[in-house]
């Protein structure tokens, strides 16, 4: 087998890894990115757009059903076909990447079509159609293999018709009913899509609260949304069995009830196979979960590692963090550095729940002097004038000690938007009596953001 040497190689060209191989390769740099999936990753294709194009859809039919309380009547008939059309034509391109290699390609890099795997340092094989191929990089290699479903090993479930994200996002007809394993961000947000298009949908979530990540005041609030529209919601239960058969799922639970539906979305989480990508061959762990980089991504020597499989959220946003921070150092600039302490992330549920920084577990967890500040979205002004859908909150999280925000919680109509504010907040350590004295416009919804602030020094 022919040896070819470039200057890097990127293993997986999902978000970060397009990004970083396009920067390198428009610096001049000869780039080999290597994807045996879709150049572009999880995001565009089965995540982050095609999923926030169902919520959009959802969430017309939840405003529309809420005109009667506001301003007169609404009959509402749910068309999935609009929405299913919408995301094979806008979103996916029908699931073909093209464009996305297309787009590599003009920036200057080469696209290999298969699977790699590190075989020794600074060397990658690929397995492509038409065999294997070996590249040696002289400068280094990028590793962003991002991740797959995360299937637990649940007794029965393996050999049944069950779905994952991806195999959600591409139904052409709405399930009659769903059972959704998982009551995170991704089970939260197909749940009420689905619910929302006339689905009989029941979420189970083996935690004591929807969405475990945030704090505890968003999962309950998400938890009594659901209950409200109909959602059935089992928290503090886990799935001991599941059987199929007649074309029905029947999942059993540790709990002793037994659920039965026509469909079963498992939303438990994410996993990369490091063993697989061989990353032993470069003295890492392939037995971690993730893999440990320092703060300019690097992993090992002439080794860079961005995206989900470095630990620090699986989230577009912080996978292209990352990349323009590994890219600038294998280009040699000494500059930026990576700094999570204000990584935001949201949930695009009804209502949004937007958070940054720590939970206030998480806060105490690190030993930190705590103060809390929580405000309602319907006792605040602009809450009152919405009315009907005005569900949230804002929390704030402050070190008490040095008088900043450490982390925030921006759960309501707009909640991820009104995070931006809290967001600046985090990152930049605005001390809370500086925010105190901002002027925030009236009436909006991240003026309860003030309210919160009361609450704090209360």
């Amino acid at each position: 087998m022919a040896v070819e040497t470039v200057d890097v190689v990127v293993i997986g060209m999902g978000p970060g890894g397009e990004d970083a191989a396009a920067r390198l390769a428009r610096a001049g740099l000869t780039v080999v990115g290597v994807e045996a999936r879709l150049v572009g990753g999880e995001c565009p294709y089965y995540a982050c757009v095609p999923t926030k194009m169902m919520i959009r859809a959802a969430d017309a039919l939840g405003e529309a059903r809420r005109v009667t309380e506001l301003a007169g009547e609404a009959r509402v008939r749910p068309d999935w076909a609009p929405v299913a059309a919408r995301i094979r034509a806008e979103a996916t391109d029908k699931w073909d990447d093209t464009v996305a290699v297309e787009r590599f390609e003009k920036a200057g890099g080469r696209f290999v079509r298969g699977r790699a795997r590190l075989t020794a340092p600074g060397e990658v094989t690929v397995s492509a159609a038409d065999g294997e191929r070996l590249f040696r990089a002289t400068t280094g290699i990028v590793l962003n293999p991002g991740t797959e479903p995360a299937v637990p090993p649940i007794d029965g479930l393996a050999h049944t018709p069950f779905w994952t994200n991806r195999e959600a996002v591409a139904v052409e007809q709405v399930p009659e009913s769903l059972i959704v394993v998982g009551g995170g961000p991704v089970g939260a947000e197909f749940a009420q899509v689905f619910a929302r298009f006339g689905a009989d949908v029941t979420v189970v979530e083996a935690m004591p609260r929807l969405l475990p990540g945030d704090e505890p005041e968003a999962g309950d609030l998400l938890t009594e949304t659901f209950q409200t529209e109909g959602i059935g919601v089992r928290t503090g239960a886990s799935a001991e069995r599941v059987d199929h058969a007649s074309e029905r799922f029947t999942v059993r639970l540790d709990n002793g009830e037994a659920l039965t539906a026509r469909h079963l979305l498992v939303a438990t989480g994410r996993r990369t196979d490091l063993a697989a990508l061989g990353v032993g061959a470069v003295g890492l762990d392939e037995q971690a979960r993730t893999i440990t980089v320092d703060e300019r991504m690097r992993a090992a020597e002439r080794v860079w590692a961005i995206g989900d499989v470095t630990g620090h959220g699986a989230f577009t946003h912080v996978s292209m963090y990352q990349a323009r921070i590994a890219a600038a150092d294998i280009l040699g600039d000494d500059g930026e550095t990576a700094d999570y302490r204000a990584v935001p992330r949201v949930t695009f549920t009804d209502p949004e729940v937007g958070s940054v920084g720590l939970t206030e577990a998480t806060a105490r967890e690190r030993g930190l002097r705590v103060r809390t500040g929580l405000a309602h979205i319907p006792s605040s002004a602009r809450g009152w004038i919405h009315k009907t859908g005005n569900h949230g909150l804002i929390k704030l999280v402050e070190d008490a000690d040095r008088g900043v925000l450490v982390g925030a919680t921006s759960a309501g109509p707009v909640g991820g938007e009104v995070l931006g504010a809290l967001a600046v907040a985090v990152h930049a350590e605005v001390p809370t009596e500086r925010l105190r004295q901002m002027i925030y416009a009236y009436p909006t919804f991240h003026r309860a953001i003030e309210d919160a602030l009361r609450d704090l020094t209360g």
